[in-house]
């Protein structure tokens, strides 16, 4: 049974960073893609970023390129989200879920994520406030 553990989640200033952190277990971390989702208060679940199991690539929505890094570290089964550069708009409650890449890109271009996973992690709070 796959399971992830979400964590990293802080309060940040503006203009600060975070490393968010996905632990993953129940299966090598290569066997799928990893993704990252967020939901803000009164707004709908969106995909972040996500990670090939494949070759590595990686995919952002627009409005964290440049700012936010996925990467992987498959001796420890973990994924994690570098936040550089934050915004109070990034303030949201941070999930992981692993999928079919096809799937998890479709999120980060909009797709409703709520629409192919049907359970979350509890995820981590990332506040950005001053």
């Amino acid at each position: 049974q796959v399971q992830v553990v979400e964590s990293g989640g802080d309060l940040v200033q503006p203009g600060g960073s975070l490393r968010l952190s996905c632990a993953v277990s129940g299966f090598p971390l290569d066997y799928y893609g990893i993704g990252w989702f967020r939901q803000a208060p009164g707004k709908e679940r969106e995909g972040v970023s996500c990670i090939s199991n494949s070759d590595g690539s990686t995919y952002y929505r627009d409005s964290v390129k440049g700012r936010f890094t996925i990467s992987r570290d498959n001796a420890k089964n973990t994924v994690y989200l570098q936040m550089n550069s934050l915004k109070p708009e990034d303030t949201a409650v941070y999930y992981c879920a692993t999928g079919a890449l096809r799937i998890l890109i479709a999120t980060v271009r909009g797709a409703s994520p709520d629409l192919y996973f049907r359970s979350w992690g509890q995820g981590t709070q990332v506040t950005v406030s001053s």
